[in-house]
Order: structure tokens, then C-alpha cells, then sequence
């Protein structure tokens, strides 16, 4: 229901859809993750006239595309949700979009027919755009201070990025070349609405829990309110309530046959607390990775004990089923108001914590091989 005619055709839509996600994966705005609260999705609109006049507390973005047919359809895509916002049937090799934003953020461009897309990080100001066929990922554009600080900041992570998507291991010499790339980046950019992405990265290298809270607070209150500022601040408040290494508490919910089932009749094993929910998308893409884990070493002293932020008791069932997560389940059936999640500050799913056979903390947010190698680590 979110697409707008005359987009890519739907193979065209799914690989580009594929790419655009692997990045967003890798932003720590986790923009693959179901947040509290999301920003509401603008109401798409088809622009057929190139605007050359911004208003006060708006953008505007024209552009010029060599190379494309006239009349082919060119989208703004909403960073956070992929589901487009805007479209322009290019005229003369211009387009142009126009809009306002409460703070800086993603938006994505993509062409009719084309794998191609251009990530941006823009503000409310007059952006312009230069781009040739093939290459709209090496646009050139200008008049955004935001996506001049992005462009700084992805070159510093991209030799890092199978890193940060867990497609391997990080080395001391890979944690310490990043960390120290990224380190300087947020020294020299307190005020920068990138920053808070440099902070999460740099977390994501090191586990230093206390240099990401001394780092989040360089920052000026404006970046501190943004999405992005307060995702590494829910992280800072996260990691002081359980830090690793520390017991967690014990909690009970009612399970599937509304029978109460507690966190201490698991003891003596190492559990995953995987929050959850059936209309989280990203949870349910996530979830073959963790049958995988379950039925690789539920005979060795491992179990999954899901915690699902649901409010309707059918659909979370069906789910379940549907999935195959043939591990215990709890809720109580009060979406984002579940206790157990405000007890871990769960504000984005999906989000886990092992626990070791002693009720220790011993790692978080484990997905796809982060988590197999963790276990495979522990678990002999």
C-alpha cells in the first residue's frame, strides 16, 4: 500500500530494496529494528513542476540526472521505513523534491528500473544534486552541511563494515585502527548530527561502555535530541542498568497457556532473552538465524526464553507457530508497555541478552553470525 506507481518494477524494487536495507542495517538509527514511537511516514506526493524557491524550515532538493529518459519516475524514499514519499517523472534531466524536517535525517533516491540509489543525510536547506546513470551512488551534492559530515563518516567506516554486519570477527588490530578513526571523528565534530552514528560504532568496536557515555555528552543538545542522539543515549542508560558482567534480575510473565513462567526456572543455562513481536518485520527476518542457534545447541545446555512486545494473544501465537520458535514464550500482552522490556529499557526490537548458567550478563544484541559464534564460543 506504500508503493507509488510507475516505481521500479517489483525484482528491480527488491534488489534495490535489499542494497538500501544493508545500509540501514548498518546505521546505528538500526533502521531495520521496529522503534518506540516512529516518526510518522509523510504522505507521498508526485511533483510534475521543478521548484527553484525554499520557503523558511524546508528543503529543497533539484537535481540533474544524465543519461535517464525523460519521464522516468525518481523517488525520495523515507530513510527510516524504505516506503517512498515523493516521486518526480524526470523533466529536461531535472527533478526536484521539497519538504521540511524537525532534524536532520536519512533519505534515500532511487530511479524507475534502476539498482542504483543515492543515500543522503540532509537538513532543512537548498540541496542540489549532480548525478549520471549507473552511478547515482557517487552523486555529487552540495548545500547540506549534515551530508557533507555522512560522506566524511562512511569513509571512515567502510573498511569496517564487515565488521559492523557481523560477517566476521574483529581483530585487535581492527578494533583499534576503527575505534581511533572514529574517535577523532567525534572529537572534532560535538556538533555534528552524524557524531552519535560514530559513537555507536565505535561502542560497537570497543564495548567501552563508559567512553560512549564521556562521548555522548560532548555532544551539543540539539545533535543530544535528535533520533540518532537519543538511540546512543537509550544505549548509555541501557548499559548502566545492565552492564555486563552483573546478575540480572529475576522477572515472571504468563506464558502461551497463560500459565506464569519465571527467568530463575531457566537457571543452570545459558538463555537468550529475545524481545520480540509479530508485527516487528525485522524480528521476524531475524528469527530463522535464532531457530538456527536453538536447535544447534538446545541439547547443550542452551534455551531461548522470547519476550514478545504483542498486544494481540492470536497473532502472537500464529507467529510463533509460523516460525517455528519451539522455545518458551512470555507476554503480557501489553505491546511497547511490556514490564519486562521497560525492565531491560527495551526500546527498539529486535534486541536480546545472554545470560550464562549462573544469571551473569554476558553479551547483547547478538544477530546473524555474532550470534552463532558466541555460542559456539561458550558452548562446546
Amino acid at each position: 500500500k506504500h508503493l507509488i506507481v510507475n516505481l521500479p518494477s517489483s525484482k528491480s524494487m527488491k534488489i534495490n530494496m535489499k542494497k538500501l536495507f544493508f545500509l540501514l542495517v548498518c546505521s546505528p538509527l538500526l533502521l531495520m529494528a521496529q522503534k518506540k514511537s516512529p516518526s510518522k511516514t509523510k504522505t507521498k506526493k508526485v511533483v510534475t513542476t521543478v521548484a527553484t524557491t525554499i520557503p523558511k524550515n524546508t528543503f529543497l532538493i533539484t537535481g540533474t540526472l544524465e543519461g535517464i529518459a525523460d519521464g522516468t519516475v525518481i523517488s525520495l524514499l523515507n530513510g527510516g521505513t524504505g516506503a517512498p514519499e515523493q516521486s518526480f517523472p524526470l523533466k529536461n534531466k531535472r527533478f526536484s523534491f521539497a519538504g521540511s524536517l524537525p532534524t536532520p535525517d536519512f533519505k534515500v533516491i532511487t530511479v524507475e528500473g534502476q539498482n542504483d540509489y543515492l543515500t543522503m543525510f540532509i537538513e532543512n536547506s537548498n540541496i542540489k544534486i549532480s548525478a549520471v546513470k549507473d552511478k547515482l551512488a557517487q552523486a555529487v551534492v552540495t548545500g547540506s552541511a549534515a551530508n557533507s559530515d555522512f560522506v566524511k563518516y562512511s569513509k571512515i567506516v567502510e573498511p569496517f563494515n564487515s565488521v559492523f554486519i557481523n560477517a566476521e570477527p574483529a581483530s585487535k588490530e581492527i578494533i583499534k585502527s576503527g575505534s581511533e578513526a572514529l574517535n577523532n571523528f567525534i572529537a572534532a565534530h560535538s556538533n555534528s548530527f552524524i557524531t552519535p552514528m560514530a559513537i555507536y560504532r565505535s561502542f560497537q568496536l570497543t564495548a567501552d561502555e563508559l567512553m560512549m557515555d564521556k562521548q555522548y555528552r560532548m555532544l551539543t543538545a540539539d545533535v543530544k535530541n535528535t533520533n540518532l542522539g537519543q538511540f546512543v543515549n537509550n544505549a548509555v542508560v541501557e548499559n548502566a542498568k545492565h552492564p555486563l558482567g552483573k546478575a540480572v534480575a529475576n522477572f515472571s510473565q504468563l506464558d502461551t497457556a497463560g500459565n506464569a513462567f519465571s527467568l530463575e526456572s531457566l537457571k543452570g543455562k545459558y538463555v537468550l532473552l529475545d524481545f520480540w513481536a509479530s508485527w516487528c518485520r525485522p524480528c521476524r527476518q531475524e528469527n530463522p538465524n535464532v531457530v538456527l542457534a536453538y536447535n544447534t545447541y538446545k541439547n547443550k545446555n542452551f534455551t531461548i526464553l522470547g519476550i514478545s512486545l504483542d498486544q494481540a494473544k492470536p497473532a502472537w501465537l500464529d507467529a510463533i507457530k509460523m516460525d517455528n520458535l519451539n522455545w518458551p514464550h512470555v507476554s503480557d500482552l501489553k505491546g511497547w508497555g511490556n514490564e519486562v522490556a521497560a525492565m531491560y529499557n527495551v526500546r527498539s526490537i529486535p534486541q536480546n541478552f545472554l545470560i550464562d548458567p549462573n544469571g551473569i550478563l554476558i553479551a547483547k544484541n547478538l544477530r546473524g553470525e555474532a550470534l552463532q559464534r558466541k555460542l559456539a564460543e561458550l558452548i562446546n
